[in-house]
């Protein structure tokens, strides 16, 4: 119900927001530094843990892989253009969205993070690996994050202000990370709401990457090209769809073969 009504509002809200003060240099590297640490603290945690519960193997691969390809994302090159490219910055959404978070997911790291001392963070996830039982209501979650933050007027918000930039990262990654718990650990009883829950986000997501790339003006202010963002609007209406597609045949078999 949510994602008609957004086109609209794509259409709409094309006024740039005025130079926020906060956004200076050393806003920025302060944000930069304090994302840095967060990662940095949310490693050690796990390398931690890891020496009483050692996780197996390819577990560790995928989650090293993850904090790799984080860095890269938040700290890198990528991370500079995309306050002025439009695909660079769909790429860094894309990166969080649908390879990140699902490494993180197939890594399951909660046993070596509660083991590093973070009991207390069961507290937390406790209720959202409940929540995560629904694969629809982790979808629509995490379709609304998408659609929120692809709204012109907060797009560039977060552009604008770093402290900003660094909240839309983690209501990707959290948003993100809630579907695809809920997609990578469905059961057979549950596995064809996993697929629904797929088909959608693939559909939303496609569609979204769709009025970008035929969108007649930019959407994003005039200092971001057309064809830079149509070229978004492919990052996100083709690259984008091979994980959500790759999950389906990957749940659809083994739904297949469980019926079977």
């Amino acid at each position: 119900m949510i994602f008609p009504l957004l086109p609209v509002l794509l259409g709409y809200s094309q006024v740039a927001l005025s130079h926020n003060p906060l956004a200076s240099g050393e806003q920025e590297q302060l944000a930069s530094l304090a994302g840095a640490l967060l990662l940095a603290l949310f490693w050690l945690a796990y390398m931690a843990g890891s020496r009483r519960r050692p996780p197996q193997w390819h577990h560790g691969l995928y989650f090293h892989a993850g904090i790799a390809l984080c860095f890269v994302a938040t700290l890198g090159p990528l991370d500079e253009l995309a306050e002025t490219s439009a695909a660079a910055h769909m790429a860094q959404h894309m990166l969080f969205m649908v390879v990140i978070t699902p490494l993180w997911v197939l890594a399951r790291p909660l046993p070596q993070i509660a083991a590093s001392g973070g009991k207390f963070l069961i507290l937390i996830w406790q209720p959202l690996l409940r929540f995560a039982l629904n694969p629809m209501l982790a979808a629509w979650l995490h379709g609304a994050v998408i659609w929120f933050w692809h709204i012109p007027v907060f797009y560039l918000f977060a552009l604008e202000n770093p402290w900003w930039h660094i909240i839309e990262h983690a209501c990707f990654v959290v948003s993100a990370g809630l579907f695809w718990w809920a997609v990578l650990n469905s059961t057979h009883r549950n596995a064809p709401w996993a697929l629904l829950a797929l088909l959608l986000t693939l559909m939303h997501t496609g569609f979204l990457g769709a009025i970008l790339t035929f969108a007649r003006a930019p959407l994003y202010g005039d200092g971001r090209g057309l064809e830079d963002q149509q070229l978004a609007g492919l990052i996100m209406w083709v690259a984008g769809a091979i994980p959500y597609l790759m999950a389906s045949v990957g749940i659809g078999s083994g739904w297949y073969r469980k019926m079977h």
